[in-house]
């Protein structure tokens, strides 16, 4: 018989785990987590409202697979793509020979695809100037004279077939010392001359901001990688009008407008926003609403997305973690597989569990909500355990011998001694949680990650604390909120005194 907490426990899951509310009419945008295609986004987005349609832009979501399975599943209609990444790393186990055929595989798949934006922001490695000249490299094919050289590539790079493996097979490069790292972060790091050579996007700001030398590629390893806009096929019907929105971007942007954009953005501080709204009026002569957020309104919704993130996948995690612990006390046979399978998910890499929960639950909040609730399970799980574990045998045995029944000996004796450590197992998921529910931004789950995430992309310590400090600041408030609790929950003579 399922009582009521296991009842609350199942309800809370099945909030976790169902789908998100509809929209029909709204257009979701998409855009991977650098500076380039948030700005391309947001123009799509833009374009759109300006042509009364209702969309929104979900931006920094991550790498290529995630905004590619994300589409394929719903969760996004549009986001901007790149040739060369379609067929040497999406669609790398096709055999495909011009774009007709692109097009072909990927209307199998019910995407379409637009005919190219007009700029080719193709792969390059690259290196600081001086550096180059000291050691003769002119093209990818002298770093083989130069062995020593620590190789710092995006992790995309690193696992991409279009990437690090590919090109260290054509040019028989023998580097060993070779790092993965955000992208965004390479730049410091060749700066800095902890790395040698990274590689780039031919239309980043940063080449000419650094002074760097693109490394000629000299076996044509790297193929073209015209912009394009991916949407769902589906969209000609359900929103006829965004179609010919798309449409209109085509042969829009050049080279060197695009590395203009980028470097206002990433340079030169400006919002996506602004820099998308700069262009829809000078390109295309619309007024586009650039909605630029003061800082204590964004303040307000990452703390409002962060709260509903930690509270919702605690709160699951209690409902369930309580009656698991009671069951693995009362049935040790069955809490050794319990503690055992809670333990094993705890292990996961945080970020391989949100990725792992994107084919069940999509982008966005769920997944991030799903992932943290399963972290939040271990620490509560076995301090309820413990707790009923380590109530001394006589107070059982008295409980008995007055005539209590099993439930009653729960709820009046047992929970009331184990609640210290009970709550002790809450409070540390609860901070474990704030800190972890930061990773979600890169789901596009939102909360404090979200400026921490930017911050990182564009170089901006202020925008990193935007998100670092509150996450502290609302990890060292669940503390104490939890420390006063403990004055309500834990009966009086079992908490903790100071020595005298």
């Amino acid at each position: 018989m399922i009582g009521p907490p296991q009842k609350m426990a199942w309800l809370a899951l099945a909030i976790i785990l169902a789908p998100g509310p509809s929209h029909a009419t709204e257009i979701v945008v998409g855009s991977k987590k650098f500076t380039e295609s948030v700005v391309l986004g947001e123009i799509v987005a833009q374009l759109l409202r300006s042509a009364g349609l209702e969309a929104d832009h979900r931006r920094e979501l991550g790498g290529t697979q995630i905004l590619w399975n994300a589409l394929l599943r719903g969760d996004i209609d549009i986001y901007p793509e790149y040739t060369g990444t379609l067929i040497r790393e999406v669609l790398a186990d096709e055999t495909i020979r011009d774009k007709d055929e692109l097009r072909n595989l990927l209307a199998r798949r019910g995407i379409s695809m637009t005919d190219p934006i007009g700029f080719n922001n193709i792969y390059a490695l690259g290196m600081k100037k001086d550096v180059a000249a000291r050691l003769a490299i002119h093209s990818i094919s002298d770093l083989t004279r130069h062995a020593d050289l620590v190789l710092g590539f995006s992790n995309e790079f690193m696992d991409r077939s279009d990437g690090w493996w590919g090109l260290r097979r054509v040019y028989n490069l023998a580097h060993r010392n070779v790092r993965g790292l955000d992208h965004d972060l390479a730049y410091r790091g060749i700066q800095s001359g902890d790395i040698h050579v990274t590689d780039l996007y031919s239309t980043d700001a940063e080449i000419q901001y650094y002074d760097l030398l693109l490394l000629q590629d000299d076996r044509r390893y790297f193929p073209d990688y015209q912009a394009v806009l991916l949407y769902r096929s589906q969209l000609a019907q359900t929103a006829p009008g965004a179609v010919p929105v798309l449409a209109r971007l085509e042969s829009a942007i050049d080279e060197p407008v695009m590395i203009a954009m980028n470097a206002g953005a990433k340079l030169g501080r400006l919002p996506e926003s602004r820099v998308a709204a700069d262009f829809v009026e000078r390109h295309f002569g619309l007024r586009a609403a650039a909605v630029d957020e003061t800082a204590t309104r964004r303040l307000l919704r990452h703390t409002f997305e962060h709260l509903i993130l930690v509270g919702v996948s605690l709160a699951a995690a209690i409902l369930v973690a309580v009656p698991l612990g009671v069951l693995a006390h009362r049935r040790p046979w069955a809490g050794q597989v319990i503690l055992a399978a809670v333990g094993i998910a705890q292990t996961i890499p945080s970020l391989a569990l949100l990725v792992f929960m994107i084919p069940l639950l999509g982008i966005g909040g769920a997944p991030a909500v799903a992932a943290l609730f399963l972290y939040s399970l271990l620490p509560i799980l076995r301090n309820t355990h413990a707790g009923l574990r380590d109530i001394p045998s006589p107070i059982r045995e008295s409980a008995e011998a007055i005539g209590l029944s099993p439930t009653a000996k729960l709820r009046l004796v047992e929970l009331p001694l184990a609640s210290s450590g009970i709550l002790a197992g809450i409070k540390t998921a609860a901070v474990i949680n704030v800190g972890t529910a930061t990773l979600g931004a890169i789901i596009g789950a939102g909360g404090y990650g979200q400026p921490i995430l930017t911050g990182i992309r564009l170089d901006d310590v202020g925008l990193i604390l935007q998100g670092a400090v509150p996450a502290a600041v609302l990890a060292i408030l669940v503390q104490g909120l939890f420390e006063l609790l403990e004055r309500f929950v834990v009966p009086r003579g079992l908490r903790l005194r100071p020595a005298a």
